[in-house]
Order: structure tokens, then C-alpha cells, then sequence
């Protein structure tokens, strides 16, 4: 008898998917970038938008500020928000104002493909930034410290949060406030120090997801949840609560931060071509630069 071909051997087990950056069944977000200065890199926030639909990058206002009071055109870069820099009086609330605004311009240039000064910043009530004219692209800023971060989305809402990793939030002060019935089983179950760096992972997360969704601290955080394990948004009877249109990440960045995001998709894909002007009438886009170059 002939013998037996040789058994060829198992492949390897893949990897098991990072379940705490985002639900299997949810589309991934990409690593935050970060992002030192106007010169990037650019690269990985324009990786992200093509693969992912968004990315978020994060500095500290410090990196940013050379750039910002040495930046020649800075009157027609900040457009509107011109006049609020130059008349914010505290030295540091100035600083960190323009160099955010700067973040914000080059992120969404990023995701536009165009210069950062050729487009309108614009708020809603609340602050929420957005390019005015142009709402195929969403925009989430925060900033704690020193530290600021910018998501941008082309494929629905987006928010992020961040906080400094050595916070220390009380459980038993904040569970009755921000923790659903199946977050306070998981939480029960765990070490005092395991328990505090989760709930304020549970923090981060619940400000991305009301920042998202435009609600901000008016949307209860007992009305939602997130599975400690698993990372997907949960009803507070611990059922999922979400098939795939949203997705979550947590990071920790520069060593001493936290930083989440929540990521809508919204299935369309409307605009994947986010060139702005691909999407505007060139005449349009050739008054708007003339208004913001003359201020």
C-alpha cells in the first residue's frame, strides 16, 4: 500500500480582534494620529478617511503654537475667528484657542484635500464646529490640558473625548449617575483598580457618544451603556444596542491621556470623493477665498 501524503499543518489561529476598540460586528476606527505641527504626517489621517471614512488626530497646543504665531497668513487661515482671537485677553486661553482652530483647519483640509484656509469655520449651539456649506464632512473637537484632539468623519457623526489617565473618578459616587444595570454587574466584579480605570474608560466613551449624537450631557448616561468586554453599545439591560452603524475606540496617547471616539456610519457613503472642489462650484469657491482673504 502506498503510503499516506503527509498531513500538512493547521494554519495559525488568527489574532482575536481588539474587542475594547470596537464591536466585531461594527465597522473599525483607525489609531488616532499624531500630529506636531501644520506638516503632519498627513498620510495616516488621509489612510484613515480612505479606509475607515474618518481619523482623528491629536497634538498639544504647545507643538502647534511656533507654527501658529509665525504663520504670516493666520488672519485669513482663521477667517471668522479672527476677531475672537485677537480680542481673547488671558495670554493662554489665546494660545490654545488659535493652535486648536489650526488643528481643526488642517484636519478637515486633510479630509478635503484642499488648503486649510479655503474653507469656513463655522459653530452650532453648543460650539460644535462645523465647514459652513459643507455638511458631508462632520467634525468633534476636545481638549483637557494640554492636549487637543479632532475626529473627522465623512461617513456620518463622529465625537471624541478625551481626559488625563491618572483621574481618578469614585465608583461609588458616580454609579448611581453614569452606569447602567448591566455596567454596575460588570463593574461589581472587579478590583478596586481595574474597576477605576474602566469607568473612566466609560467616561470617555458615553461624552464621545452624546458628543456624536449632538446631545452633550442632556442625554442621560444611565440610558445607554457599553459592554466592559465586548465594547459595543448596550441598552441598560445589557442587550446590544447598535448592529454595526456605530463604532467605538479607546487609546491611550503621549503616555498620560485617554482618548475615545464614537463613529456613526451611516451605510451611504454619499461623498466619497471629499475634494472640495470636486463637490463646489468652482466661481463659489473662488468668492469664498476672496471674502476670507480680505477678511
Amino acid at each position: 500500500m502506498a503510503p499516506k501524503p503527509p498531513v500538512p499543518p493547521a494554519p495559525p489561529t488568527p489574532p482575536a480582534p481588539d474587542r475594547r476598540t470596537a464591536p466585531a460586528d461594527g465597522p473599525r476606527i483607525a489609531a488616532p494620529v499624531h500630529v506636531p505641527g501644520p506638516h503632519g504626517p498627513w498620510d495616516a489621517v488621509h489612510r484613515g478617511l480612505d479606509r475607515r471614512g474618518s481619523a482623528v488626530v491629536y497634538a498639544t497646543w504647545g507643538e502647534w503654537l511656533p507654527a501658529a504665531l509665525a504663520e504670516p497668513a493666520l488672519r485669513p487661515l482663521l477667517g471668522r475667528d479672527w476677531q475672537r482671537y485677537r480680542g481673547t485677553a488671558d495670554a493662554a486661553i489665546r494660545y490654545r484657542f488659535v493652535t486648536s482652530r489650526m488643528i481643526i483647519k488642517y484636519t478637515a483640509a486633510a479630509a478635503l484635500r484642499t488648503d486649510p484656509a479655503a474653507f469656513d469655520l463655522a459653530y452650532k449651539l453648543g460650539g460644535r464646529p462645523f465647514i459652513r456649506g459643507l455638511d458631508q464632512i462632520d467634525i468633534s473637537l476636545s481638549h483637557t490640558d494640554d492636549l487637543i484632539a479632532v475626529g473627522v468623519s465623512r461617513t456620518g457623526r463622529i465625537g471624541v473625548d478625551v481626559e488625563p489617565a491618572d483621574r481618578r473618578m469614585s465608583y461609588e459616587l458616580l454609579r448611581g449617575h453614569m452606569c447602567t444595570p448591566a455596567e454596575h454587574e460588570e463593574l461589581e466584579r472587579m478590583s478596586q483598580d481595574r474597576q477605576a480605570s474602566e469607568l473612566l474608560r466609560l467616561w470617555t466613551l458615553k461624552e464621545a457618544y452624546t458628543k456624536a449624537l449632538g446631545q452633550g450631557l442632556q442625554l442621560g448616561f444611565t440610558e445607554f451603556g457599553f459592554g466592559l468586554e465586548s465594547g459595543g453599545l448596550i441598552a441598560p439591560d445589557g442587550t446590544p444596542a447598535a448592529s454595526g452603524e456605530w463604532a467605538f475606540g479607546t487609546h491611550p496617547v503621549l503616555g498620560r491621556y485617554l482618548l475615545s471616539t464614537a463613529c456613526h456610519d451611516t451605510g451611504l457613503d454619499p461623498a466619497r470623493d471629499t475634494a472640495v472642489r470636486t463637490m463646489l462650484d468652482p466661481a463659489f469657491m473662488d468668492a469664498v477665498e476672496d471674502a476670507l482673504a480680505t477678511g
